[in-house]
Formats: structure tokens, C-alpha cells, sequence
């Protein structure tokens, strides 16, 4: 859930969880009715876990103690004790204080006790908002590692969209206690409100097709479409998503003959939206097989009247030279835009 703060993300988890309740309101979660006009079933008969920042942790209790307070009071179904300390890394902390632990590692701590509580669902409510960036590096791989260990749905709050773009997969934009676009975040993306901003991206999940050693280059598959990024190998399989800037997309009315561009994908042009005086953002359709892959390209004025361009009318968007998860610069290639890339798997 994303959007401004006191917008009603936080009231909207919290009747979820049963904390606040609204008149007329209507909660089902996977087919069981929580709340309706004759129901309301009370906090402590909801399975939802709920991670706060900064978490809320017993100073006078060692890790060990505080994880196993919640093992004594259910049956896991979900996840044990060993499964939590392995996944969530916690072995060499076990026997130490959570006062004498980093901020990551306090979150670590409480997200491990909650998951101890067998939840049905999972609540993250800007739990990275008070961390730094090293920080943020140090927890961000365990919340992307969740999804795919457990059979959990997280429901992350946040009013930073650079870390939804992370591991999100559905995204909810909130306004003034409304519910304004919902759906894949792809898609989202692709909604006036995050288009129009000034670091308007799309994500797109893709898999390790193979590896080019000669070149060093992955090479990726997006569907029906073929993509090259510089990188270390990886698993063939693996997925990996790709952050595309809008700003990184530029548009070609033919396809380059000698150029430096790796990447070039047909597109239909589905709407253009006003940034500023001297550009505008273009929403695009990447042809790919039966349905299409939504995309960015923010372009001046100029190249837009230059090149004649207008809606649904075929295209090759660009996008070049990707920047890998954990750098800090562009990568040396002979390219002139950036992709980010974001590990789903390891």
C-alpha cells in the first residue's frame, strides 16, 4: 500500500487486523468473512502479525527468549523455530541482548517473532522508514527472500516507492482515505499519479534465458522477447526483475543499423502525459507475444512534434546499460541509459 503520509494506509491495517472498526465496513481474507453487517470477529481471533517501527522488543530478553516466546503458544504450521533462525539469519544472535543489536537486526528480530506467531497474514507497516540506507541493504534480501520460502501474503506499507518496487508484486495507491489504483504493479506504474512523477519506472520480472561469457552478458527472457544486460552469471531460471526508468527509454521511429544499442523492442504508444514544459512521458505497450508489457519513456516536446509521433502507432523504445543490485554506478557499457536490476531469487 503506497501513498502520502495520512492518506489512511495505516486505518485501513488496522481495521484488517481488527484493531479499528468501521461501520458498514466488509473484510474477507482467502474466503473467511471477518467483518460484515452481522459479523466481527475480534483482533485476537485474527491470524495477522503485525511488525511496527521501530519494533517493539523486551531489552531484558535475549534473542533466543524473545523468539521463543511465541514457539510456545502455537503450533507451527507455518515455520518452526530452526526455519526462522535459518532464514532470517539469526544464529549469532541468539544468546544477545536486542539493546546491543543494529536497527536491521532488531528487524529482523521482530519480524522472526512474528512469523513464530503462524500468521495467516502479514503486516509491515514502514518498517524500513527509520533505517538508514546500509541499513535498509542489510534487510530488503530477507523481505524479498519471504515470498518465496512461505506460503504468506505480506502486506507491505510504505509511502517510499522505491522499496515497494523491490519485492512488491500487487500495489494499492491510497489518497485522502480512497482507494485511487489497484492492481499489478507493473500496471500501477503505469497510472497518471506515478507516471507524471520525476522518478517514474516500470518494473518487469524476467528469466535467466542464459549467459554470453565471451561478451559477459545475461541474457533474459521477457516472454516472447529477448533481452541483454552485463552481469556475473546466473542460474538459468532464476528470475530477475528489471527496474526501467522512464528516463532510460528513448524512442526510435526504425530500428538502428550501427549503434551501440543493445536492446530494442517494438512498442504502441497508449498515452502521453504532460511532465513539465519541456517533456512528456509516454505510456507504451512492448509487443510480446499475446499481451503486451507496459513501459516508461520520457522524452522532450521536441522529439515528440520531431518525430511525428501519436498514439498506437508502432515504436522501438530503447533501454540500455543496466545497473546491478548493490552498485553504486552505472556499469561500463557502451550504452547511454540504465536499467536497475533486482534479484527475486538468489
Amino acid at each position: 500500500m503506497f501513498g502520502p503520509p495520512g492518506c489512511g494506509k495505516t486505518t485501513l491495517a488496522r481495521c484488517i487486523a481488527g484493531v479499528q472498526r468501521l461501520p458498514n465496513a466488509f473484510c474477507a481474507v482467502d474466503g473467511e468473512i471477518w467483518q460484515d453487517e452481522k459479523t466481527f470477529r475480534p483482533p485476537h481471533l485474527r491470524p495477522v502479525a503485525y511488525v511496527f517501527q521501530p519494533p517493539t522488543l523486551f531489552s531484558h530478553w535475549s534473542v533466543r527468549r524473545t523468539l521463543l516466546y511465541n514457539v510456545s503458544k502455537s503450533t507451527p504450521t507455518l515455520i518452526d523455530f530452526d526455519g526462522v533462525v535459518e532464514l532470517l539469519a539469526l544464529a549469532p544472535l541468539l544468546e544477545r541482548s536486542p539493546s546491543h543489536l543494529s536497527a536491521a537486526a532488531r528487524q529482523r528480530l521482530a519480524l522472526g517473532s512474528a512469523l513464530l506467531g503462524q500468521p495467516m497474514l502479514l503486516f509491515l507497516d514502514d518498517s524500513l522508514i527509520v533505517l538508514d540506507r546500509s541499513a535498509k541493504c542489510e534487510i530488503l534480501p530477507f523481505l524479498e527472500r519471504l515470498p518465496e520460502k512461505l506460503p504468506l501474503p505480506m502486506i507491505y506499507i510504505s509511502q517510499d516507492i522505491a522499496d515497494i518496487e523491490r519485492f512488491s508484486d500487487h500495489l494499492v495507491m491510497m489518497k485522502d482515505g480512497v482507494v485511487t489504483a489497484a492492481g499489478p504493479l507493473n500496471v500501477v506504474q503505469n497510472d497518471a499519479a506515478l507516471a507524471r512523477r520525476g522518478e517514474a519506472a516500470v518494473c518487469i520480472d524476467t528469466v535467466v534465458g542464459g549467459y554470453d561469457g565471451r561478451y559477459g552478458l545475461i541474457m533474459l527472457r521477457l516472454k516472447e522477447a529477448r533481452l541483454l544486460i552485463p552481469g556475473v552469471p546466473l542460474r538459468p531460471g532464476a528470475q530477475l526483475r528489471l527496474r526501467i526508468a522512464a528516463g532510460d527509454v528513448s524512442i526510435a521511429c526504425e530500428r538502428p543499423r550501427a549503434s551501440s544499442i543493445l536492446n530494442v523492442l517494438p512498442a504502441r504508444i497508449k498515452a502521453s502525459l504532460p511532465f513539465d514544459e519541456a517533456e512528456v512521458t509516454l505510456v507504451l505497450t512492448v509487443e510480446s507475444g499475446r499481451s503486451g508489457v507496459p513501459l516508461l519513456a520520457r522524452i522532450t516536446r521536441g522529439s515528440f512534434d520531431a518525430l511525428r509521433l501519436r498514439m498506437e502507432r508502432t515504436y522501438s523504445p530503447r533501454s540500455l546499460a543496466p545497473f546491478r543490485r548493490g552498485c553504486r554506478a552505472v556499469l561500463a557499457t557502451p550504452a547511454t541509459t540504465r536499467m536497475r536490476t533486482f534479484d527475486t531469487m538468489p
